[in-house]
């Protein structure tokens, strides 16, 4: 057995931010050697205007991969790209300058990304004296305040010189060997920070790898596009490897995706993995640095991952948010994203543009809401919080009858394939969710379930009411009564729970509540024994039907409907339309032509008619109904006795 090429120490990604100028770019070189600024125009103007990417080991064998995002103000969403996955950061402030602008935004946008470890690097030492270091010192320790890095070690450097440099790499070794392995996730997902071809590679794209694994050959899909291609080689910081894990900085090459089809903000992931949405479920904080309440349906700019795009921001539960607090809202956004539940994102402004606030997502397929329903912000409630099982419980509850797949609950639910197969399992037991579909793993809420039956049985109990005569009705009429989408699969499921509750009797075709039984009022009794003595009494020349109605007086409509009754009871028997034949008149009559066909090996039909003793009007009909019925078989002008 070949074995895998993996690269197996701890994967983490540390990233930078600060102001622009303040040396994360030199401090980074410094550490590694590599000169992150990798585009001329960033050389020449000394500014970081895309992200760059460096490594490092530490001495406790974690491997780091660098993130040199960029500091100048227009380059704020990159930095946010950047932000995305990152473990611990790293906060450069400038002795010179101390704490800016940019410094602010950087720690606001690390603080709604969720990210809990940190040093600040204090640098450019070498251009300030020591009673100044100190003041700048005090400045950063009451700016930090409050925040994940109020208990950070301020680490004074200078890169030109190399000093603190050591110090840096202890403090990051102290700090990466506390960090715990991130949860498991089964979902493979890497938004793309950059795409470029390589001659005699092709396409390459280049992310973080957030959640899950990739091997080479394996075919993975490009979201929200669902262009599908197969991987043909991957890179770990300028590693070839055969499987990329969760916290590795990635590049994956590709068999025949053209450049074009890639864009910053895309993600890889497995086909049929991730479902691109315009609606997002939100816990939403605004920054207590913003100078005024943001108002319902505000413009905004979402970033998440990698991706940016333009939607509005609709508050649940309030008609404005002020600084500093957090409400549930939901995105609208207009063009699709695709995310998982838990994921971090930040929100800008639209204009002008800077950072407002961010949060958790907490349902990434999320139906469109109105506003200020108790039932929404309950459930939103309990899916930001709770066990694996009430989360699953749900999230399934709020998909309505359609239920959701698999595939679309590790979405929704962000729980690892063997604790949501067990959730689920217990869920099945205690009759909770239900398997509706077990080829697609489709599960729905036994609370729609059981929506769904009392539906059916509402509209047979209406039924019976409108046709008391009528034994139930057709399988497919019953299904008509039901919401379109509803497929034959969970019909079919429906009907066997009510037929194992007893609640409905299914024969043949025909489906009858299981307490219905046909019952006559005074006046359909009395039409339905006129029926049967008169065409009893009649034999073989009854009148047609319309006739009888009219000298008897009754009811067309109703008297059908009786009429309806003692054809499926077998009493009355349909020749052709309008004509009809007591059953005991047919019975005798079919004994006899099988008799003479027996005795004569044919019957011609004036033969029939003699046998009969009843008109042309009658007889007829009466041989193409028993043609009809395979007693007989035409053969030219006579009719001989069907074999078989």
């Amino acid at each position: 057995m070949v074995k895998e090429n993996v690269i197996t120490l701890k994967q983490l990604v540390l990233g930078t931010a600060g102001h622009i100028d303040h040396g994360k770019t030199s401090l980074i070189k410094a550490l590694t050697g590599v000169n992150t600024d990798r585009l001329k125009e960033e050389q020449v103007r000394g500014i970081t205007i895309e992200l760059g990417f460096a490594s490092l080991i530490l001495p406790g064998g974690e491997l780091v991969g660098i993130v040199d995002v960029p500091g100048h103000e227009k380059f704020v969403k990159t930095m946010v790209a950047g932000a995305t996955g990152i473990d611990v950061v790293a906060m450069i402030i400038a002795a010179d300058e101390g704490v800016m602008p940019q410094t602010r935004e950087h720690l606001e946008i690390c603080s709604l990304l969720d990210i809990r470890h940190g040093i600040i690097v204090l640098t450019k030492i070498d251009m300030v004296d020591a009673e100044w270091r100190e003041l700048v010192q005090e400045d950063i320790r009451a700016f930090v305040q409050g925040t994940f890095l109020e208990s950070a070690p301020i680490i004074p450097v200078s890169s030109l010189t190399g000093e603190g440099i050591p110090e840096v790499i202890a403090a990051l070794d102290a700090v990466c060997s506390a960090i715990a392995e991130k949860p498991p996730s089964s979902i493979f997902r890497l938004p793309v920070d950059r795409v470029f071809t390589m001659k005699g590679f092709g396409t390459v794209i280049t992310g973080t790898l957030v959640s899950g694994q990739v091997r080479i050959g394996e075919m993975v899909m490009l979201y929200p596009s669902l262009v599908s291609s197969r991987v043909r080689g991957l890179q770990v910081h300028n590693k070839g490897v055969d499987v990329a894990v969760s916290g590795m900085r990635t590049a994956v090459n590709f068999q025949g995706l053209e450049k074009t089809a890639v864009n910053r903000g895309d993600v890889l992931s497995n086909p049929d993995a991730l479902f691109p949405s315009y609606m997002l479920d939100v816990s939403f904080h605004l920054l207590p640095s913003v100078k005024k309440p943001v108002k319902n349906r505000t413009r905004i700019r979402f970033h998440a991952g990698t991706s940016e795009m333009l939607g509005n921001l609709i508050l649940l539960d309030r008609e404005e948010i002020q600084p500093g607090d957090t409400a549930f809202a939901q995105l609208r956004l207009d063009t699709p994203v695709v995310a998982v539940k838990d994921d971090r994102y930040v929100i800008r402004s639209y204009s002008p543009v800077r950072t407002i606030g961010g949060g958790a997502i907490l349902n990434p397929i999320a139906p469109k809401h109105k506003r200020f329903k108790e039932d929404v912000l309950r459930h939103l409630e309990l899916v930001s919080g709770g066990k694996p099982e009430e989360l699953i419980a749900q999230q399934v509850l709020e998909a309505g009858y359609e239920g959701l797949s698999f595939a679309a609950l590790r979405v929704v639910t962000n729980i690892a394939d063997k604790l949501l197969e067990n959730g689920l399992q217990q869920l099945m037991n205690h009759k909770t969710v239900v398997l509706a579909e077990r080829d697609k793993r489709i599960y729905i809420h036994a609370r729609h379930i059981e929506g769904l039956k009392k539906h059916l049985l509402t509209s047979l109990d209406a039924y019976h009411r409108q046709f008391p005569l009528k034994p139930g009705m057709s399988k497919e009429e019953l299904k008509s009564k039901l919401p379109a989408d509803i497929g034959q699969r969970l019909y079919h499921l429906l009907l066997a729970e009510l037929v194992k509750q007893k609640d409905i009797v299914e024969e043949s075709n025909i489906i009858r509540k299981a307490d219905h039984s046909v019952s006559l009022a005074a006046d359909q009794t009395e039409i339905r024994n006129t029926i049967e003595q008169t065409y009893h009494r009649s034999g073989l020349t009854p009148p047609y039907f319309k006739e009888f109605c009219k000298t008897n007086e009754f009811d067309p409509s109703k008297a059908r409907d009786v009429l309806q009754l003692l054809i499926e009871e077998g009493r009355i028997i349909k020749v052709k339309d309008d004509l009809f034949f007591h059953a005991e008149a047919i019975a005798r009559l079919r004994q006899q032509l099988v008799s003479f066909l027996a005795e004569h090996g044919e019957i011609a039909t004036p033969q029939f008619k003699e046998l009969t003793g009843a008109s042309r009007k009658y007889v007829i009909p009466l041989l193409e109904y028993f043609d009809s019925k395979n007693v007989t078989i035409r053969v030219g002008d006579i009719r001989k006795l069907r074999n078989g």
